[in-house]
Formats: structure tokens, C-alpha cells, sequence
């Protein structure tokens, strides 16, 4: 199992945690949503939770909980600039299918 981050997603985070003035890193997680049925969460936190699997990559603490690992396993989070849009982004294998809006996906 594993989550990993790119260079440009950990310096963004840790840029993030510094202007909240706290924080450890970051949570990820799907919920249940839109057309396709699942949809990303990402959180900053401030500690992990006992039942959280942790990663550590490049300095940044990763989260995940144990129902969001099973569809999140092997993911990659970026940061992006496309046009004037940024943001991060999941590079996950695990995608079988993302509805036309871009919000959700299916495994």
C-alpha cells in the first residue's frame, strides 16, 4: 500500500501549513457523490487519527483512512496550473471511469 506525493504537491502543502501557522500534513479520502460515485477529499490536519495509515513523502505527512485506502492505494497527488485553473490532482490507477464534469470516478 502505499500514496505518494509529487515535488511540486509537498512544497504546496507545506506552503499551505505555514501560512495556517499548524498543521502535519495532509488527510485524503473518497466520499460517496456525482455522477460516477466517488469523489476526493482533501483536508490539512493538525494531528492523525490512531486508525489512520500514515505516508511521508518528500517532508508531508499523508492520512488515510481504512475505507479511503482500498480506493486510493497506489495514488499520486500533484499540484497543476493549467491555464488559470490550479489545483491539486490525483493521479490515481485505480480509475476505471470519471464522469464529464471532472468531480467524481469509479474503481
Amino acid at each position: 500500500m502505499s500514496i505518494t506525493l509529487t515535488e511540486r504537491a509537498a512544497e504546496r502543502v507545506k506552503i499551505f501549513i505555514q501560512k495556517r501557522g499548524k498543521g502535519v500534513g495532509v488527510r485524503l479520502g473518497v466520499r460517496t457523490t456525482g455522477c460516477s460515485g466517488l469523489a476526493y477529499v482533501l483536508e490539512f490536519i493538525d494531528s492523525v487519527d490512531a486508525h489512520d495509515t500514515v505516508f511521508e513523502d518528500h517532508g508531508v505527512k499523508v492520512a488515510v483512512d481504512a475505507k479511503s485506502l482500498v480506493y486510493l492505494n497506489g495514488t499520486q497527488l500533484d499540484f497543476a496550473r493549467e491555464g488559470l485553473k490550479e489545483g491539486f490532482k490525483f493521479n490515481n490507477p485505480n480509475e476505471k471511469n470519471t464522469c464529464g464534469c471532472g468531480e467524481s470516478f469509479q474503481v
